[in-house]
């Protein structure tokens, strides 16, 4: 009988150093311990598999290990990239502002690829980038997520939303959840329950004019 091969993509995940691209990747335990480490282009591998409906669907997910302080990545690093993550840190207005740049980068090497922005931290109280002031995935038409690593809120999502573009199937459901790391910081649900509230309502805002920015 012929084996099975289970569908792989490369996964990139890019974003300013301190936005929690590392722990996100390794809150899912079996890419803790599966880490291949690319020397050449200084760079982590972890493969992340996750259970589908369709079968088992796997991410070979690109881990920067702090390169971005540099200045830039490698073509290396994005080339024959299929799908991307880019994160910003809620609590650092900075991050946010790099994140044209890094997309930017992005599509110049890996053209037409499904694209997740994450706005990481969303557990902590002291957030400096309100829902309305994160418009740049409504104007490059990607999708956007607010997560928190540490929470484990909103871990599966970006994942699905990318498995289900590259899959090209929008009824792909995961099954079966992915070992995730114990939580480090609770969530206060009132909080999340507003800051939800508030991405509705940024979602039919007008987008501002370009000179605006």
């Amino acid at each position: 009988m012929a084996k099975q091969t289970t569908p792989t993509f490369k996964l990139v995940v890019v974003g300013d150093g301190g936005t929690g691209k590392s722990t996100f990747i390794k809150r899912h335990l079996t890419g803790e311990f599966e880490k291949k480490y690319n020397a050449t282009i200084g760079v982590e591998v972890h493969p992340l598999g996750f259970a589908t409906n369709y079968g088992i669907i796997q991410f070979d997910t690109w881990d920067t290990a702090g390169q971005e302080k540099f200045g830039g990545l490698r073509d290396g690093y994005y080339i024959g990239g299929q799908c991307a993550i880019i994160m910003f840190d809620l609590t650092s207005r900075i991050t946010y502002r790099s994140v044209p740049n890094w997309h930017r980068d992005l599509v110049r090497v890996c053209e037409n690829i499904p694209i997740v922005l994450c706005g990481n931290k969303v557990d902590v109280k002291e957030r400096k980038v309100k829902a309305k002031q994160v418009d740049f995935h409504r104007k490059k038409c990607i999708q956007y997520y607010e997560i928190s690593a540490k929470s484990n809120y909103n871990y599966e999502k970006p994942f699905l939303w990318l498995a289900r573009k590259l899959a090209g199937h929008e009824d792909l459901v995961f099954i079966a959840m992915p070992a995730l790391a114990p939580i480090e910081i609770p969530l206060d649900p009132a909080l999340i329950e507003h800051y939800e509230r508030q991405l509705v309502e940024a979602a039919t805002r007008p987008l501002p004019d370009e000179d605006e920015e």
